[in-house]
């Protein structure tokens, strides 16, 4: 097997509301792989969006260490936590992220504007990731105009435009109801084993659980169980 992408060590996060702790992260370790779909299941304030959050660069763990891509990014100061987020780790979110105003096509390009990709090149890569997600005849719709499907389509062609190595995504079903979200997640999954991306998605749902390579139970802040489940053919 291939070196992990993603190593955490020993992560801690404890949040403070008055003189109360709650701690949101207990001793977390696990590593994931390239080409590897892991889901993250737990009950809502289990610590699922909190580990992510660390491993995204978005958030800093009170102690631990997050190895991405061969760097430790824990301590990283800020501008350079934003190249990791920019060209190293893709984010899908559960309210898509859509900017209203723009486009489909020019939503997935807004990432590589902001990595100054010139437009010739932006523009190949929007028309083939429009393309890789199945919405190429939506290419001049704005978000209004798109079904909750659609658009959370828009966003993982977006969260990809820089090819980054890795893709966060939180809940990106929970707005869809049972058959989209799972065409969702299989498209998240197809793009995982073509791509060679690494993804780690937190979810709820039992039926998308089992699209995963491998899952982690995250119960008040610490992995519960960690098991192997077989990837659905299909």
């Amino acid at each position: 097997m291939s070196d992990p992408l993603v190593i955490a060590e020993h992560l801690r996060k404890v949040y403070r509301q008055g003189a109360r702790e709650v701690v949101a992260l207990r001793d977390v370790s696990f590593e994931a792989h390239p080409g590897e779909l892991v889901a993250i299941t737990g009950r809502s304030g289990s610590g699922k969006t909190t580990l992510l959050n660390q491993i995204g660069g978005l958030d800093r763990p009170d102690a631990g260490e997050v190895t991405v891509a061969g760097r430790r990014i824990t301590g990283l100061p800020e501008s350079e936590l934003l190249h990791l987020r920019r060209e190293v780790v893709g984010f899908v979110f559960q309210s898509f992220g859509l900017i209203p105003v723009l486009s489909a096509a020019e939503n997935v390009g807004v990432p590589m504007r902001l990595t100054n990709t010139p437009s010739a090149e932006r523009d190949k890569r929007v028309e083939e990731l429009l393309t890789l997600v199945g919405l190429s005849a939506h290419a001049n719709q704005r978000p209004y105009e798109l079904s909750g499907g659609q658009r959370q389509r828009v966003a993982i062609a977006r969260a990809l435009a820089n090819r980054p190595r890795l893709l966060i995504a939180d809940e990106p079903t929970g707005q869809l109801d049972s058959q989209t979200g799972r065409q969702i997640m299989e498209l998240i999954r197809t793009l995982v084993h073509t791509e060679g991306v690494t993804a780690l998605v937190t979810t709820h749902d039992p039926a998308l659980i089992t699209l995963a390579d491998r899952v982690l139970e995250l119960h008040d802040g610490a992995f519960r169980t960690a098991q192997q489940i077989p990837a659905v053919q299909g």
